[in-house]
């Protein structure tokens, strides 16, 4: 996927787990557990897990933000969202 398609919607599943939909219909869950176990900058959600149901896109639908304990957006990007469901999809196929 090279150009950017717009989030629709996403809907949490379970702590670091997203069902997401672009605008071009596309639906996939993406695992972003491992994303949210490292660094810093997503702590404030591995400190409190319940935050995570707090998501929100963007009003151009180009991102999924949380916000952090000092006001500020944290964010991921349509484009990797979408790159890591079809990994994830993919290693899920392969798998079965």
């Amino acid at each position: 996927m090279s150009e950017i398609v717009r989030l629709k919607s996403a809907e949490p599943v379970l702590f670091g787990v997203l069902k997401l939909r672009w605008e071009d219909g596309h639906e996939a869950i993406v695992d972003l557990r491992p994303v949210f176990a490292k660094g810093t900058i997503f702590a404030f959600l591995r400190d409190d897990p319940l935050r995570f149901e707090n998501c929100a896109i963007d009003e151009w639908g180009n991102h999924v933000f949380w916000i952090d304990d000092e006001g500020d957006e944290v964010e991921l990007d349509t484009i990797a969202l979408r790159q890591r469901a079809e990994r994830q999809a993919a290693i899920l196929e392969l798998a079965s």
